[in-house]
């Protein structure tokens, strides 16, 4: 039995959970759910990840896996469910990858509005990580809607899970403006068993 250290509410949490869903392993996983922060990681955090970090998985033999990438890679293999395809491994890697920036943009811009006082938070700072997520969604909408439309893999749950969390923590943002057809997809996409399953309350 592996153990998964997190927080529904993270969306890097998130994608693992998914990725275990979709590749039939929730029968292998113990979910331990900390509340943490990078200010005040919580006990169980600090143990597993030497940076102190969520996601964590603990496995009864061989090191503890940090790092989301890290961990779905490692249940992808394990399982054998095919995530991580070799026909386009490049291709699913640097979606995996652009999924990952957006929701890291997005989470620094919660800590900057959550851990600094409001007289002190920098809103040009903040503007400037919504520009990296926008940047992100116009690259996704001009070069990768027929990956995503494709067959399921690593990089299309890492996307799927990055708007999830805009739509959690940014809503406001309205990132759907003028892009129509990845509204489309994520609207198909969010409604899989999977994330229903995963969503954050």
């Amino acid at each position: 039995m592996f153990q998964l250290i997190g927080n529904p509410a993270s969306p890097f949490v998130r994608k693992v959970r998914v990725l275990v869903h979709e590749a039939g392993l929730e029968g292998e996983i113990e979910e331990v759910t900390v509340t943490t922060s990078p200010i005040a990681p919580a006990g169980e955090v600090t143990s597993a990840h030497a940076l102190r970090k969520i996601p964590a998985l603990i496995r009864p033999e061989g090191c503890t896996l940090y790092d989301s990438r890290v961990i779905t890679r490692f249940l992808d293999a394990h399982s054998g469910a095919g995530l991580y395809p070799q026909s386009h491994l490049w291709e699913t890697l640097t979606l995996e990858a652009t999924g990952d920036g957006i929701m890291e943009a997005a989470v620094l811009m919660v800590y900057e509005g959550r851990f600094r006082p409001e007289d002190k938070q920098d809103h040009g700072w903040l503007d400037a990580q919504w520009g990296k997520v926008e940047n992100a969604l116009d690259a996704l909408t001009a070069r990768w809607m027929s990956h995503l439309a494709g067959p399921l893999d690593a990089g299309v749950i890492a996307i799927g899970c990055a708007l999830g969390y805009l739509d959690f923590r940014h809503p406001a943002r309205e990132w759907r403006k003028g892009r129509d057809g990845l509204d489309d997809w994520y609207a198909v996409f969010s409604e899989r068993p999977a994330m229903q399953a995963t969503r954050p309350v």
